[in-house]
Protein backbone atom coordinates (compact mmCIF):
# COMPACT_ATOMS: atom_id res chain seq x y z
CA UNK A 1 0.00 0.00 0.00
CA UNK A 2 1.61 3.23 -1.08
CA UNK A 3 2.34 5.54 1.81
CA UNK A 4 0.72 8.37 0.99
CA UNK A 5 -2.61 6.55 0.96
CA UNK A 6 -1.55 5.58 4.20
CA UNK A 7 -1.25 8.93 5.01
CA UNK A 8 -4.64 9.82 3.15
CA UNK A 9 -6.93 7.19 4.99
CA UNK A 10 -5.43 8.11 8.42
CA UNK A 11 -5.87 11.18 7.86
CA UNK A 12 -9.51 10.60 7.18
CA UNK A 13 -10.04 8.45 9.58
CA UNK A 14 -9.01 10.70 12.46
CA UNK A 15 -11.24 12.99 10.92
CA UNK A 16 -14.43 10.51 10.74
CA UNK A 17 -13.73 9.74 14.22
CA UNK A 18 -14.16 13.17 15.61
CA UNK A 19 -16.82 14.15 13.64
CA UNK A 20 -18.58 10.70 14.64
CA UNK A 21 -18.25 11.52 18.08
CA UNK A 22 -19.09 15.08 17.99
CA UNK A 23 -22.48 14.30 16.44
CA UNK A 24 -23.57 11.61 18.91
CA UNK A 25 -22.23 13.41 21.83
CA UNK A 26 -24.65 16.80 20.33
CA UNK A 27 -27.38 14.16 20.16
CA UNK A 28 -26.33 12.62 23.91
CA UNK A 29 -26.27 16.05 25.07
CA UNK A 30 -28.67 17.11 27.58
CA UNK A 31 -31.32 19.69 26.25
CA UNK A 32 -30.53 22.65 28.98
CA UNK A 33 -26.36 22.35 28.44
CA UNK A 34 -25.03 25.62 27.82
CA UNK A 35 -21.27 25.24 25.82
CA UNK A 36 -20.67 28.84 27.48
CA UNK A 37 -20.61 27.49 30.89
CA UNK A 38 -17.49 25.79 30.08
CA UNK A 39 -15.25 26.41 33.60
CA UNK A 40 -11.93 28.87 32.56
CA UNK A 41 -9.82 25.67 34.43
CA UNK A 42 -10.85 23.23 31.83
CA UNK A 43 -10.13 25.61 28.40
CA UNK A 44 -6.39 26.58 30.42
CA UNK A 45 -5.72 22.81 31.13
CA UNK A 46 -6.52 22.17 27.08
CA UNK A 47 -4.60 24.85 26.23
CA UNK A 48 -1.48 23.37 28.35
CA UNK A 49 -2.14 20.11 26.87
CA UNK A 50 -2.09 21.07 23.36
CA UNK A 51 1.22 23.63 24.06
CA UNK A 52 3.03 20.58 25.71
CA UNK A 53 1.97 17.88 22.80
CA UNK A 54 3.11 20.24 20.55
CA UNK A 55 6.65 20.48 21.76
CA UNK A 56 6.69 17.07 22.81
CA UNK A 57 5.36 16.36 19.12
CA UNK A 58 7.86 18.80 17.61
CA UNK A 59 10.52 17.19 19.10
CA UNK A 60 10.17 14.00 17.58
CA UNK A 61 9.79 15.24 14.33
CA UNK A 62 13.14 16.76 14.97
CA UNK A 63 14.97 14.24 16.23
CA UNK A 64 13.85 11.74 13.20
CA UNK A 65 14.82 13.96 11.15
CA UNK A 66 18.15 14.60 12.10
CA UNK A 67 18.31 10.55 12.10
CA UNK A 68 17.37 10.77 8.52
CA UNK A 69 19.74 13.30 7.96
CA UNK A 70 22.40 11.75 9.59
CA UNK A 71 22.00 8.85 7.66
CA UNK A 72 22.52 10.38 4.21
CA UNK A 73 25.39 11.84 5.33
CA UNK A 74 26.63 8.12 6.39
CA UNK A 75 26.37 7.47 2.63
CA UNK A 76 27.87 10.21 1.22
CA UNK A 77 30.73 9.99 3.37
CA UNK A 78 31.18 5.90 2.62
CA UNK A 79 31.19 6.77 -0.93
CA UNK A 80 33.39 10.02 -1.28
CA UNK A 81 35.90 7.54 0.62
CA UNK A 82 35.68 4.91 -1.76
CA UNK A 83 35.87 7.16 -4.17
CA UNK A 84 38.87 9.04 -3.15
CA UNK A 85 40.45 5.18 -2.76
CA UNK A 86 39.94 4.48 -6.69
CA UNK A 87 41.54 7.57 -7.63
CA UNK A 88 44.33 7.71 -5.19
CA UNK A 89 45.72 4.00 -6.35
CA UNK A 90 46.64 5.20 -9.47
CA UNK A 91 50.22 5.63 -8.49
CA UNK A 92 50.15 1.67 -8.11
CA UNK A 93 51.30 -0.86 -10.11
CA UNK A 94 48.65 -1.38 -13.16
CA UNK A 95 47.39 -4.61 -12.13
CA UNK A 96 47.25 -3.47 -8.05
CA UNK A 97 45.45 -0.75 -9.50
CA UNK A 98 43.27 -2.38 -11.60
CA UNK A 99 42.30 -4.84 -9.06
CA UNK A 100 41.78 -2.89 -6.44
CA UNK A 101 38.95 -0.48 -8.34
CA UNK A 102 37.17 -3.79 -9.85
CA UNK A 103 36.92 -4.84 -6.37
CA UNK A 104 35.38 -1.06 -5.64
CA UNK A 105 32.79 -1.32 -8.23
CA UNK A 106 31.76 -5.14 -7.05
CA UNK A 107 31.19 -3.87 -3.96
CA UNK A 108 29.53 -0.52 -4.72
CA UNK A 109 27.37 -2.35 -7.73
CA UNK A 110 26.15 -5.25 -4.87
CA UNK A 111 25.18 -2.17 -2.38
CA UNK A 112 23.37 -0.51 -4.99
CA UNK A 113 21.80 -2.75 -6.18
CA UNK A 114 21.01 -5.86 -3.73
CA UNK A 115 22.35 -4.79 -0.07
CA UNK A 116 20.00 -1.56 -0.46
CA UNK A 117 16.70 -3.28 -1.17
CA UNK A 118 17.57 -6.04 2.13
CA UNK A 119 18.17 -2.65 4.08
CA UNK A 120 14.60 -1.34 3.10
CA UNK A 121 13.14 -4.74 3.36
CA UNK A 122 14.80 -6.52 6.78
CA UNK A 123 16.22 -4.16 8.00
CA UNK A 124 20.52 -5.27 7.83
CA UNK A 125 23.33 -5.08 5.89
CA UNK A 126 24.36 -8.22 3.78
CA UNK A 127 26.87 -10.82 4.71
CA UNK A 128 27.48 -10.81 0.74
CA UNK A 129 28.10 -7.10 1.12
CA UNK A 130 30.76 -7.37 4.08
CA UNK A 131 32.56 -9.80 2.42
CA UNK A 132 33.03 -7.79 -0.91
CA UNK A 133 33.98 -4.87 1.37
CA UNK A 134 36.56 -7.19 3.51
CA UNK A 135 38.36 -8.03 -0.10
CA UNK A 136 38.20 -4.53 -1.17
CA UNK A 137 40.32 -3.64 2.73
CA UNK A 138 42.72 -6.40 2.69
CA UNK A 139 43.65 -5.84 -1.19
CA UNK A 140 44.50 -2.06 -0.01
CA UNK A 141 46.51 -2.74 3.18
CA UNK A 142 48.17 -6.01 2.10
CA UNK A 143 49.98 -4.13 -0.44
CA UNK A 144 53.83 -3.34 0.01
CA UNK A 145 54.70 -0.02 -1.67
CA UNK A 146 57.62 -0.90 -3.85
CA UNK A 147 58.77 2.99 -3.97
CA UNK A 148 58.70 6.15 -2.02
CA UNK A 149 56.01 7.62 -4.00
CA UNK A 150 54.01 4.45 -3.30
CA UNK A 151 54.41 4.93 0.62
CA UNK A 152 53.33 8.28 1.00
CA UNK A 153 50.15 7.11 -0.81
CA UNK A 154 49.42 3.80 1.29
CA UNK A 155 48.72 5.78 4.48
CA UNK A 156 45.98 8.36 3.32
CA UNK A 157 44.63 4.79 1.33
CA UNK A 158 44.47 3.22 4.86
CA UNK A 159 42.88 6.38 6.23
CA UNK A 160 40.33 6.20 3.57
CA UNK A 161 39.63 2.25 4.25
CA UNK A 162 39.19 3.18 7.83
CA UNK A 163 36.44 6.11 7.31
CA UNK A 164 34.63 4.00 4.67
CA UNK A 165 34.45 1.04 7.10
CA UNK A 166 33.19 2.97 9.68
CA UNK A 167 30.08 5.10 7.52
CA UNK A 168 28.99 1.37 6.61
CA UNK A 169 29.03 0.39 10.65
CA UNK A 170 26.75 3.54 11.00
CA UNK A 171 24.95 2.56 8.46
CA UNK A 172 24.02 -0.98 9.71
CA UNK A 173 23.52 0.68 12.96
CA UNK A 174 20.69 2.87 11.30
CA UNK A 175 19.34 0.60 9.13
CA UNK A 176 15.72 0.17 11.58
CA UNK A 177 13.57 2.23 12.90
CA UNK A 178 15.21 4.89 15.38
CA UNK A 179 11.99 5.87 17.65
CA UNK A 180 11.86 3.79 20.85
CA UNK A 181 8.24 2.32 21.28
CA UNK A 182 7.43 4.03 24.68
CA UNK A 183 7.81 7.63 22.67
CA UNK A 184 5.11 6.27 20.68
CA UNK A 185 2.94 5.04 23.18
CA UNK A 186 3.53 8.18 24.59
CA UNK A 187 2.79 10.19 21.00
CA UNK A 188 -0.57 8.06 20.20
CA UNK A 189 -1.83 8.54 23.65
CA UNK A 190 -0.63 12.20 23.53
CA UNK A 191 -2.47 12.58 20.61
CA UNK A 192 -5.84 11.28 22.29
CA UNK A 193 -6.17 13.33 25.09
CA UNK A 194 -5.24 16.47 23.10
CA UNK A 195 -7.96 15.47 20.12
CA UNK A 196 -10.23 14.07 23.28
CA UNK A 197 -10.21 17.68 25.22
CA UNK A 198 -11.86 19.32 22.20
CA UNK A 199 -14.84 17.74 23.16
CA UNK A 200 -14.12 18.59 27.28
CA UNK A 201 -15.05 22.17 25.52
CA UNK A 202 -18.49 21.47 24.95
CA UNK A 203 -18.34 21.77 20.96
CA UNK A 204 -21.39 21.67 19.36
CA UNK A 205 -22.46 20.79 15.78
CA UNK A 206 -21.91 23.49 14.26
CA UNK A 207 -20.34 23.57 10.76
CA UNK A 208 -17.28 25.76 12.17
CA UNK A 209 -16.72 24.19 14.81
CA UNK A 210 -16.95 20.65 13.04
CA UNK A 211 -14.38 21.59 10.39
CA UNK A 212 -12.10 23.11 13.13
CA UNK A 213 -12.12 19.92 15.03
CA UNK A 214 -12.29 17.67 11.76
CA UNK A 215 -8.68 19.48 10.77
CA UNK A 216 -7.19 19.91 13.77
CA UNK A 217 -7.57 15.80 13.73
CA UNK A 218 -6.50 15.67 10.50
CA UNK A 219 -3.26 18.10 11.63
CA UNK A 220 -2.09 15.54 13.97
CA UNK A 221 -2.22 12.64 11.88
CA UNK A 222 -0.02 14.10 9.38
CA UNK A 223 2.33 15.02 12.04
CA UNK A 224 2.65 11.66 13.11
CA UNK A 225 2.80 10.19 10.08
CA UNK A 226 6.14 12.65 8.96
CA UNK A 227 7.16 11.18 12.33
CA UNK A 228 6.74 7.65 11.28
CA UNK A 229 8.11 8.19 8.13
CA UNK A 230 10.97 9.62 9.11
CA UNK A 231 11.44 7.01 11.98
CA UNK A 232 13.21 4.37 8.99
CA UNK A 233 15.83 6.44 7.49
CA UNK A 234 16.66 3.76 4.75
CA UNK A 235 13.12 2.04 3.90
CA UNK A 236 10.02 4.79 3.97
CA UNK A 237 9.08 7.82 1.44
CA UNK A 238 11.39 10.08 2.33
CA UNK A 239 14.64 7.68 3.32
CA UNK A 240 18.17 8.19 2.26
CA UNK A 241 19.05 7.43 -1.38
CA UNK A 242 22.17 5.63 -2.65
CA UNK A 243 22.75 8.53 -5.11
CA UNK A 244 25.93 9.34 -4.10
CA UNK A 245 26.99 6.16 -4.66
CA UNK A 246 25.28 6.45 -8.32
CA UNK A 247 26.74 10.18 -8.91
CA UNK A 248 30.68 8.71 -8.12
CA UNK A 249 30.12 5.34 -9.44
CA UNK A 250 27.86 5.61 -13.03
CA UNK A 251 28.13 2.50 -13.69
CA UNK A 252 27.46 0.94 -10.45
CA UNK A 253 23.83 0.65 -10.67
CA UNK A 254 24.08 -2.24 -13.81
Amino acid sequence: MSEWLVLTLAMGAACLVVLIVAVVRHHAAPADEDPSETPDVIEYITMMIGVVYAIVLGLAIAGVWEARSAAQDQVQTEAQALHEISERVRVYPEDVRDRIRADIDAYVGHVVTTEWKVMAEKGEVTERGTELFDTVRHEVTDYEPRSDFEAQAYQPLLDQVAVADAARGSRADSTGETMPGVVWFGLIIGAVVTVGMVFALQIRRTPRELILAGLFSALIAFLLFLVWDFDAPYSRGLSATADPFLALFPNAGG
